[in-house]
């Protein structure tokens, strides 16, 4: 399977010029990719910045998953990705502080390194002058109370989704390249990120756009 999702060229032009439109030299926005695990979402969110030709910066919400340290002190481990297993709070303060764009002051945010599956922390540099943030990530909908306060700190949400026996594919091939054998892979997928999915499904209708990607 190819495991990089795909956007139809003219498809990702109109969603680049929407995105455009938001970028506006002098303010700062904040656009907001939700939507299900695998569903291409950073895929999506990075052709967004580099069409945008240095008017945006990706910020991942990925970046404030707890580190397995903590996740195993929690009893959390086996249940990564889920709400729980976030700092949902650091990445509300984050966003707060980006929109705030202080004169002069470049803000650092963290990444997820999927090769060591653990946060890594000042790895974004978002400088004060960039007018748009790009975040994305599964629960930027989700109407739980440690998640809610997210939507209303961005300008604009789209949700992404995918045909699901695809999307699934897809997910089962991540972690197999990442180091899971694929009876492994399979499990995880199948207990972990399809419950993860059930979750965010019903944010879909809270979304500004809907974006189908391939």
């Amino acid at each position: 399977m190819d495991a990089t999702p795909t956007v139809d060229a003219r498809r990702l032009d109109a969603l680049t010029a929407r995105a455009r439109r938001l970028a506006v030299p002098g303010a700062r926005r904040l656009l907001g990719l939700a939507g299900p695990p695998g569903a291409g979402k950073s895929t999506l969110a990075a052709r967004l910045v580099e069409g945008l030709d240095g008017l945006a910066v990706l910020v991942p919400m990925d970046g404030f998953h707890l580190a397995g340290a903590e996740l195993d002190r929690l009893g959390r481990a086996e249940r990564k990705g889920a709400p729980d297993t976030f700092d949902a709070a650091g990445y509300r303060v984050l966003l707060a502080r980006l929109r705030a764009a202080e004169p002069g002051v470049t803000v650092y945010a963290p990444a997820f390194d999927r090769a060591l599956e653990e946060p890594v922390a000042g790895s974004v540099p978002v400088p004060p002058d960039v007018p748009l943030v790009v975040t994305e990530g599964n629960y930027l909908l989700h109407d739980d109370p440690a998640w809610a306060p997210v939507r209303p700190l961005l300008d604009e949400v789209w949700y992404v989704e995918a045909d699901d026996a695809l999307r699934v594919g897809r997910l089962v091939d991540r972690h197999v390249r990442y180091g899971r054998d694929r009876a492994a892979a399979e499990r995880w997928v199948r207990e972990s990120d399809e419950a993860n999915a059930r979750l965010v499904a019903p944010g879909r209708a809270r979304a500004d756009l809907v974006v189908r990607v391939g």
